[in-house]
């Protein structure tokens, strides 16, 4: 990890870990606060993911993050984390109309948002446009397994690669990503079984989310993990099954919250007078 103040993490560095077996942690992240403080614990990968959607805006799913929307938040995370390699979030209609609407719309995340690469959900449909995308020189991270895009029309979540022959489909599809010139995957909700198959399937490096253990020295895994900052934080009332939380960011804003209603309604605040004297004429 790139503690703070030193060089951009860019593509290649990815690369170089995932070779060497050096598993790489990543979050979503929406503003630029968050993404300040997560640079200086060290976090060097972020994604500014459609979860915006959910997490920032209050709807039951991802699809109503919209394209404006999403350019500037990715282009807020850059300026509080100018060093980390940021992924922006292709959202719902950005990309499945047109590909030639799909290859503009992701330069902006280049151009406007400042990310190093933008992420799509995809199936075999798309093998076409990340192969655009490659030739018009924007750093694609392909989607598989469970799409949260996909939500209204399945009604629910589901786990990818349950069968053997989804799973040699999954592999399938991540070599045929490959091929079209996708820089990484991300596999979302998926059997650990599903995961290693793909992540053998090609040479680039593979983001897990919900997808099976992280790669080591000794045993096989994907190269990333990535999950949703809230839930981490203890901040969703649910969080996914895949997921532990390692704070209780929740009840420390609500504590926070009473307090300060307390020290109002007590008349604490400012009792003294506060930190601004009159002059004297």
């Amino acid at each position: 990890m790139s503690p703070p103040g030193s060089a951009r993490t860019t593509l290649r560095d990815l690369r170089h870990r995932a070779r060497d077996r050096r598993p790489f942690a990543m979050l979503t992240c929406y503003d630029a606060t968050t993404a300040r403080w997560l640079a200086r614990g060290g976090l060097d990968v972020l994604l500014v993911g459609d979860t915006a959607g959910s997490m920032v805006l209050g709807f039951e799913d991802t699809v109503h993050a919209g394209l404006g929307f999403m350019l500037a938040i990715t282009a807020a995370v850059r300026r509080g984390a100018p060093n980390a390699f940021l992924m922006g979030d292709m959202p719902f209609l950005s990309y499945q109309a047109d590909d030639a609407e799909a290859v503009r719309n992701a330069g902006r995340f280049l151009t406007e948002g400042m990310a190093d690469a933008v992420k799509l959900e995809v199936d075999h449909r798309h093998v076409d446009l990340v192969a655009k995308l490659d030739r018009a020189n924007i750093p694609v991270v392909a989607h598989i397994g469970w799409g949260p895009q996909r939500t209204g029309r399945t009604g629910v979540p589901v786990v990818a690669g349950r069968t053997d022959a989804r799973i040699q489909e999954m592999a399938k599809l991540a070599a045929a990503l490959e091929r079209a010139g996708a820089a990484m995957l991300l596999v979302e909700q998926a059997t650990a079984e599903a995961a290693a198959a793909v992540v053998g399937a090609v040479s680039i490096p593979v983001i897990g989310c919900g997808a099976g253990p992280s790669i080591t020295e000794d045993a096989p895994g994907v190269h990333g993990q990535v999950v949703v900052l809230h839930d981490l934080l203890g901040l969703t009332d649910r969080q996914p099954s895949f997921v532990k939380p390692i704070a209780r960011g929740g009840d420390a804003l609500a504590d926070a919250a009473r307090r300060w209603v307390q020290a109002v309604g007590a008349g604490e605040v400012l009792r003294d007078g506060g930190p601004y004297a009159k002059r004297e004429a």
